[in-house]
């Protein structure tokens, strides 16, 4: 099968073009390729394909086989992969997902996709649509008990589900431990995919997450755009102003706009291409 390694802020994930390649059961194949001791190396598989609705379609496994409905880092890499790849040569690009079509604005220097602008549509707040197990029209900052102790959660979903955090001292977090209880926890029936932010000023926001199905990883890009839409719904940020976000893997920058829309700016870059046997 040939591949091609990339990353958006270090979030990094095997690309396969499936207009070219049919390689099988892309779960099983996303297993194999993401141990970083046995395959490639990644998060995760994300498959390139057809669409009869946009430019191509999005499918996105993660590191454990479990399908995803989005991943904002790894739509950034469709979105350069598809340009410079010759699938679709244009500034502004359509990805079919499983959480809709999304709109990509592409910033592109000597026939190279530098920077990527993504509509991620709308931030669902309402608990039955995350999904959580709680009433109410939201889940914002209320209490949630883990392994004892009380955190003040916000629960958005941006496609896939996400309850956001907001503590200090994020870097001495022993997200191993913490991270499967947030993700298996009974109040999140799907799983969760867990952010812990620490707030700098109104624009910049720094923020950990363990994402279900792949544990800790050092960026995710619908997780920033929920730590950012979290961050105004708490009063830490403002709406409709461009939000800093800093992960381990580098930097985004989101904007949680009037219409309750989310934009995600940041970068995508190609590692090496090769080929492996399956």
């Amino acid at each position: 099968m040939k591949f091609t390694k990339m990353h958006g802020t270090g979030n990094d994930y095997v690309y396969v073009n499936l207009f070219e390649e049919k390689p099988g059961d892309l779960s099983e194949i996303s297993i194999k390729i993401s141990d970083r001791h046995f395959g490639i190396g990644s998060d995760g598989l994300i498959g390139i394909a057809p669409s009869d609705k946009a430019d191509c379609r999005m499918i996105m496994f993660n590191a454990d086989g479990s399908e995803g409905a989005m991943c904002g880092n790894g739509i950034r890499c469709v979105g350069k992969y598809v340009y410079e790849h010759g699938i679709a040569v244009k500034d502004t690009l359509t990805v079919e997902t499983k959480s809709g079509v999304k709109k990509l604005d592409l910033t592109v220097q000597d026939g190279k996709v530098v920077y990527v602008k993504v509509n991620m549509g709308q931030a669902i707040l309402n608990p039955a649509q995350i999904p959580v197990n709680a009433q109410g029209d939201d889940f914002i900052n209320r209490t949630i008990t883990v392994a004892g102790r009380e955190y003040a959660a916000t629960c958005v979903s941006m496609g896939n589900p996400h309850c956001v955090v907001f503590t200090e001292g994020i870097d001495a977090m022993e997200l191993e431990k913490i991270g499967p209880l947030f993700e298996n926890h009974e109040l999140f029936p799907d799983r969760i995919n867990t952010e812990f932010v620490e707030v700098i000023d109104r624009r910049t926001i720094k923020m950990r997450v363990w994402e279900r199905g792949s544990g800790e990883t050092i960026s995710c890009g619908t997780g920033t755009c929920a730590a950012t839409v979290a961050s105004v719904l708490n009063g830490y940020c403002d709406r409709g102003e461009e939000i800093e976000v800093r992960v381990r893997g580098g930097k985004v920058h989101d904007t949680y706009l009037e219409n309750g829309e989310v934009l995600m700016k940041g970068t995508a870059e190609e590692v090496f291409q090769g080929e492996i046997e399956l």
